[in-house]
């Protein structure tokens, strides 16, 4: 047998900053999820605080990197969920931004002069409603934690689904 492709799952954020705290409650809760229901061999769930050298750390050498993180856009609409592909080339664009001061982009620009980008990198930013000091996301961003946990676990399967199937 082969071995098994290597998924990681990455909560970006501060969780003492309310709804900037979205992908470290993700993590949390995948984590909590794969008590009973296990995650495919090869699957590491981390937190990181947005640090693109830390962010390149934990997706290097992956063969599928899903990212969750709080973003900013105008008009905010607090607890809109923006999927962000990036697949060989390039990073589609969104309306959102990190909350970080230094963003994903800059990480995502920084490995790919490193070529340390993963194999297939899906980012999930969650638009936020209040990034103050303080513990617990606002009722927006918290209604969309279980969907977000529905879609990396698909976006995990159709991962391996397609590796299974090899080359298009």
């Amino acid at each position: 047998m082969g071995r098994h492709p290597r998924i990681t799952v990455i909560g970006v954020g501060n969780e003492f900053r309310r709804d900037d705290g979205v992908g470290w409650a993700v993590a949390a809760r995948l984590l909590e999820r794969a008590g009973s229901r296990a995650l495919p061999a090869g699957t590491v769930v981390a937190t990181c605080d947005g640090d693109p050298a830390r962010l390149i750390g934990l997706w290097e050498g992956a063969d599928l990197a899903v990212v969750v993180d709080a973003a900013h856009a105008e008009p905010a609409h607090p607890g809109l969920v923006h999927r962000i592909e990036l697949d060989a080339e390039r990073l589609a664009q969104s309306p959102a931004t990190s909350s970080h001061g230094l963003g994903l982009g800059e990480a995502v620009e920084l490995a790919r002069v490193l070529g340390r980008l993963p194999g297939h990198l899906v980012v999930y930013a969650v638009e936020g409603a209040d990034t103050s000091a303080g513990a617990g996301l606002t009722p927006a961003v918290e209604g969309v934690v279980q969907p977000l946990l529905a879609s990396i676990q698909d976006e995990i399967a159709r991962h391996r689904v397609a590796r299974a199937r090899g080359p298009s």
